[in-house]
């Protein structure tokens, strides 16, 4: 059994291990912390129950290279650099790894990166990897893989195949990892592929067996309602890759009880995007639907116990800097989020009442998600692929969330929203200068007397 350095043996005063088990493309509602009644993540569920489910958490960008470098840096991304995919996250940018190594921790990262831009699908340069010492990743892990074809680039940029399912083999370097000797506490950072759909043939390849336990599959009702897209057959497949995940995360957290950590190692799991199974525009995200934003995430351990469900609304830039505060470690100026932890301890009463969502390469947009609304402008003459930002947005969506939570009725026409666009306009051009981007001007919609129609 390896000698870890929080062997209570050793009378000192321990920090905790970290670990954070980062799905790709998964629902908030798959978990049945969010009333999904197919049981696919009861491990999840029992973390949450002792620990802090994060009801209200939302990607600050919902496609994959941006959400991830936030969750690197603490920043938006426009501020790190990574506005959309292919861009490779800034080499100079203060990041949790960085923080994590300063602090003494041992640093590891496995599985997909999606920072290193699209010139490598595979191995990861060193200047790359955002301070982090073990590798075992893949840039584009959707190109260097399938459901049973798993490859993987250590430190040296040598290619690793792993048989099993993916998901199996990314655990299975997690457990390695975990069971390595080492005289330091470590933070390790598991990135995975499922639930994401298989880029070559655009299917959601659960393990074998497993798309069948879920043919009759309860469905959202923001998918039943809108109709169209693709979940009929792509949802069976979904929810199997979301339960072997648990299952996944079920041995890690079992090794951790094995060597004595677990109580004493901060878990996070959380998402980099949601997935609306191509009923918002002509793919899976994108959108400033909460189909495509809203994300599980659960935190346990020292500091973060109990079984408590914050009404805050966190974004993934609040993620690194609560686990930062969490290790008891100095939070770095740059990072643009807070620690959850002061609020949890009933510290902070100033909780900004809104997240503001960015959105590239389907629209230059901006957003804000309230507990009861959803704004959105977008910038038409922008190019969404090239343009990190606008000097000036329009009117685009208006959501009243506490009677139509499926956003089904777009209502940012409406002459009885004038007094409450006001307020969200106002409200957003305020975050978008506090995310560090010039104050910009927002016209808004022209009214309309008609009444809205549905699924705009």
């Amino acid at each position: 059994m390896p000698v870890h350095p929080t062997d209570p043996s050793s009378g000192e005063h321990r920090r905790p291990n970290v670990l954070v088990f980062f799905t790709d493309q998964q629902r908030w509602d798959t978990t049945g912390l969010h009333r999904n009644p197919m049981g696919l993540t009861p491990t999840l569920d029992r973390l949450a129950a002792d620990g802090v489910s994060v009801d209200n958490s939302f990607t600050c960008q919902p496609v994959c290279a941006p959400s991830r470098a936030s969750l690197q840096t603490g920043q938006y991304p426009t501020t790190a650099g990574v506005f959309r995919n292919g861009l490779t996250l800034p080499r100079d940018t203060p990041t949790l790894a960085r923080a994590f190594r300063e602090a003494g921790y041992a640093t590891g990262y496995i599985g997909k990166w999606h920072l290193a831009g699209d010139h490598t699908s595979g191995p990861v340069p060193e200047e790359d990897r955002a301070g982090y010492e073990h590798w075992l990743a893949a840039n584009l892990l959707e190109f260097t893989s399938d459901a049973y074809e798993t490859t993987l680039y250590d430190n040296n940029g040598d290619p690793h195949t792993f048989d099993g399912y993916r998901a199996d083999a990314l655990g299975g370097a997690a457990i390695d990892f975990i069971n390595g000797e080492r005289d330091r506490p470590f933070y390790l950072f598991v990135s995975f592929l499922e639930p994401h759909h298989q880029n070559s043939r655009d299917d959601y390849p659960a393990p074998t067996g497993y798309s069948a336990r879920y043919e009759d599959p309860w469905v959202p009702s923001d998918l039943k309602a809108l109709g169209g897209g693709n979940w009929e057959e792509h949802l069976p497949g979904y929810y199997g890759m979301v339960r072997r995940l648990d299952e996944v995360l079920a041995r890690i957290v079992d090794t951790l009880k094995d060597h004595g950590e677990l109580d004493n190692t901060v878990i996070l799991f959380t998402s980099d995007h949601g997935c609306h199974f191509k009923t918002r525009n002509d793919e899976y995200k994108r959108s400033v639907h909460d189909a495509s934003i809203r994300v599980p995430t659960v935190l346990r351990g020292p500091g973060l116990r109990g079984g408590v469900r914050p009404a805050e609304l966190v974004s993934h830039v609040d993620l690194p800097p609560t686990l930062l505060d969490a290790a008891g470690i100095a939070v770095p100026a740059d990072m643009q989020g807070r620690s959850l932890l002061p609020s949890l301890r009933g510290e902070a009463t100033d909780w900004p009442q809104e997240v503001l969502i960015q959105v590239s390469e389907s629209e230059v947009g901006r957003a804000l998600r309230t507990h009861r609304y959803k704004y959105g402008v977008i910038a038409p003459q922008a190019d969404a692929w090239n343009d990190a930002r606008a000097e000036h947005y329009e009117d685009a969506y208006l959501y009243d969330l506490e009677v139509d939570p499926d956003e089904l009725t777009n209502l940012i026409k409406q002459d009885t929203m004038a007094s409450v666009l006001d307020g969200l306009r106002q409200r957003l051009i305020e975050r978008i200068v506090a995310s560090g981007e010039p104050r910009p001007t927002i016209t808004a919609a022209p009214f309309e007397t008609e009444a809205p129609a549905m699924w705009s």
